[in-house]
């Protein structure tokens, strides 16, 4: 009989004991049924060996006959089974005479118990998928002062940042911004799952929009549309419209794990040539030179691209406006200065109150004051002015001529724009998620995005711009207090309240102070980048490196399209890449055991027999890992483990045999069969002997389906590699340098 199987963390035996002799009744059976079954899966996992088998006796044999079973223990329970089911069906007959009133009165309750939990089902599931069900009923009003708290503490954040993002990076109006910023907030604290995560604008996607509107509104000076706002307006709403729904299906065919698809050395290099661009689009609004880039009557066209802008900023700096460049980089060495101190100041024992203070609140409310105070405008400082569209709901129906025959070319923008602000969302919830001890799931996460985006959408009054979540600003909200999704719904509220009732105070607010809080995302994107190169430094990540700033110089000499576009099929093709590389490893017996582990890793493992080689596939085989198959196979047959060009000469001998473990290969699809069944003929016709050790049942009837059984015969698959080798060294492909006979 055999003992049960023995495990280790790499190796599967099966340890044999004196087979018992078989009684009559096994006999009898065994002459009835044939003497092997040719049922390759039986033989192997069988726990009763043949009588008379040795150690060399193959394990499958070529029988010929078609394996057949025995019912007969089963014949019993089956009559058994009759007798009840007859019995019962008796029963049910007799019961049929009771009076239909009986019968009436079941119906009815039957309904009404499938009613209920059909209405159980849907509660459960609307907590599923609409959370603040769940959470909102069961809210402890112990937790609203630090909601509430961080909400305001957001809110005055977001308002300022908003307006920036809206007015200077994506050429929409100030008040487009806060309403993008507050209807999707309220959105995503009803549908989004993580509790500290706070959505708004980005940086990088702001200026993605406004670098459309620019091209296709702004660019030429002498033919602009009759109302340029509305097809900016226009161009916004259709691009936010399908960021929403690509990010809405992506979650609803279950892609959250896209995060992981974008590498982040490319999404560094990506980000920071953003930030440099963003310092260089916004030094013409803090020099005051925004009607020199416009003017119409000038002898060469506006700059366009980041380093020709730059360039031609250099070649005015005569005509800057010398007050509002003086505001302009004070408003910016104020927040640097104010950031720097809150974080000496909070990382000291009792400092977590400065978190509270809204440096760029403080910023906003005394520029405006001090403008309105000493005239500022009078000196050629532009200031904010009159907002419009403030005093009423801007809701239509987003999809209308206007917005439709942008359609096709905002769609590729859309679509990469889409990613990138899933993959910083995605980041930023689960960040949260880990440090307050509660999972979020990513594709709830995806679909909450895509209604908050689609419900922006729906501003056609004003357009619109994409919303997403911020990892700095969802660690402040969390490091403030905000423990719910209620945190949400009041920085959602309170810039509904400022946008009615506090727009008309802003009309002095300088556009150069706007344009320095823009410039502040700038600090904090390059004040990161050393960090991360000196990483990549450290761990001898040069491919990492080649990647983060081939991304950063595509995007910072081309354009932000073609960056995102780099970044996207670059991180593609790494996953391609990496996904179609098999795992395998040439594996060797330790000596004094029966263990078998990678000799690359354990020096005292050696390959047992020289000339055969013995592979681990260390992962299921698929259509696209398994292409690559034999020329790697043939490529650990001449070089080993160690790294080689294709050019050198091969350091090992062509091998004799090869033996491959598929112990760990759960599962196998038709393709890679079909390639298992190629290399196996290749080898075959070589003269090179193929084994298999560690098949399951499944995978040989899928080796039968496809020939590869027939090809090599029944001795050429075995239980373990203890087995496959004492068959390859009984056929003479030499012999072991271990005294294996003495276990």
């Amino acid at each position: 009989m055999t003992s049960p199987m023995s495990r280790d963390d790499d190796h599967l035996s099966f340890t044999t004991a004196t087979a018992p002799s078989t009684s009559p009744q096994a006999a009898s059976s065994s002459k009835s049924a044939g003497a092997v079954s040719r049922n390759f899966s039986a033989s192997m996992f069988n726990t009763n060996r043949i009588s008379g088998a040795s150690e060399f006796t193959p394990l499958l044999e070529d029988t010929g006959r078609p394996p057949t079973r025995n019912w007969t223990a089963n014949l019993d329970e089956a009559a058994e089974e009759d007798d009840r089911m007859q019995k019962a069906g008796a029963s049910a007959g007799g019961s049929g005479n009771q009076t239909p009133k009986d019968g009436d009165e079941r119906g009815p309750k039957r309904k009404s118990s499938a009613t209920l939990a059909y209405a159980k089902k849907i509660r459960q599931r609307s907590k599923y998928y609409v959370p603040v069900t769940e959470w909102l009923p069961k809210y402890s009003w112990s937790l609203f002062s630090g909601d509430l708290v961080a909400g305001l503490s957001v809110a005055c954040l977001l308002v300022p940042q908003a307006m920036s993002y809206a007015s200077g990076l994506a050429r929409l109006t100030p008040v487009a911004g806060l309403w993008s910023t507050a209807v999707p907030a309220l959105v995503y604290g009803a549908l989004g799952t993580c509790r500290q995560l706070s959505i708004g604008p980005e940086a990088a996607l702001s200026l993605l929009i406004g670098q459309m509107i620019q091209e296709l509104v702004y660019s030429d000076p002498h033919n602009m549309p009759a109302h340029p706002e509305l097809e900016a307006a226009a161009i916004a709403l259709i691009t936010t419209f399908q960021i929403g729904v690509i990010t809405s299906v992506l979650g609803l065919l279950r892609l959250g794990f896209l995060d992981v698809v974008l590498s982040r050395a490319l999404l560094r290099g990506f980000i920071t040539a953003v930030g440099i661009i963003i310092f260089i689009e916004q030094l013409v609004p803090m020099l005051g030179l925004a009607a020199i880039v416009a003017h119409p009557d000038m002898q060469q066209e506006p700059p366009t691209l980041p380093i020709s802008k730059f360039i031609f900023t250099l070649r005015h700096l005569d005509h800057v406006n010398k007050t509002t460049a003086i505001l302009s980089f004070t408003s910016l060495g104020f927040l640097i200065l104010a950031r720097v101190v809150k974080q000496r100041i909070a990382s000291r024992p009792g400092g977590i109150w400065v978190k509270y203070i809204p440096e760029i609140l403080v910023l906003v409310v005394g520029t405006t004051v001090l403008t309105h105070a000493l005239r500022w405008d009078h000196q050629g400082v532009e200031v904010l002015g009159k907002i419009q569209g403030g005093s009423s709901i801007p809701f239509g129906w987003p999809l209308f001529g206007r917005t439709l025959k942008y359609f096709n070319y905002t769609l590729p923008t859309a679509f990469v724009s889409a990613i990138v602000g899933v993959v910083d969302s995605i980041v930023a919830a689960r960040e949260n998620a880990g440090l307050y001890g509660y999972s979020v799931s990513p594709n709830r996460e995806l679909v909450a995005l895509g209604a908050a985006n689609l419900t922006s959408s729906f501003l056609v009054g004003t357009g619109a711009i994409p919303i997403f979540g911020s990892i700095t600003r969802s660690r402040l909200n969390g490091q403030i207090g905000s423990r719910t999704q209620m945190a949400s719904i009041i920085t959602s509220i309170c810039m509904i309240f400022s946008i009615f009732f506090l727009l008309p105070y802003l009309y002095f607010l300088p556009k150069a102070v706007l344009a320095a809080i823009i410039t502040l995302v700038v600090y904090a994107i390059l004040a990161e980048a050393p960090h991360e190169i000196i990483y990549f430094w450290k761990m001898r990540a040069w491919t990492d490196f080649l990647q983060m700033t081939g991304t950063f110089f595509l995007t910072l000499v081309f354009s932000i399209e073609l960056g995102l576009v780099a970044s996207v099929v670059f991180s593609l093709i790494l996953v391609i890449q990496k996904s179609t590389q098999t795992r395998i490893k040439i594996i060797g017996r330790l000596p004094g055991t029966d263990k078998w582990v990678p000799i690359d890793e354990h020096e005292a493992a050696q390959e047992e027999i020289p000339g055969v080689l013995v592979v681990r596939i260390r992962e299921s085989l698929s259509f696209a890992n398994t292409g690559q198959l034999k020329e790697r196979l043939r490529r650990l047959e001449l070089y080993g483990m160690g790294k080689s060009h294709p050019s050198d000469e091969p350091r090992r001998e062509s091998a004799k045999a090869l033996i491959l473990h598929m112990g760990d290969v759960e599962e196998i699809d038709a393709s890679a069969t079909q390639i298992l069944y190629e290399l196996t003929k290749s080898y075959d016709e070589r003269g090179v002997g193929v084994h298999f050790a560690h098949l399951r049942p499944s995978q040989i009837k899928l080796f039968q389906i496809v020939g590869i059984t027939d090809l090599l015969g029944p001795t050429h698959f075995h239980r373990d590699l203890r087995d496959a080798m004492r068959e390859v060294e009984s056929l003479g492909y030499g012999t072991s340098i271990f005294s294996r006979w003495e276990q």
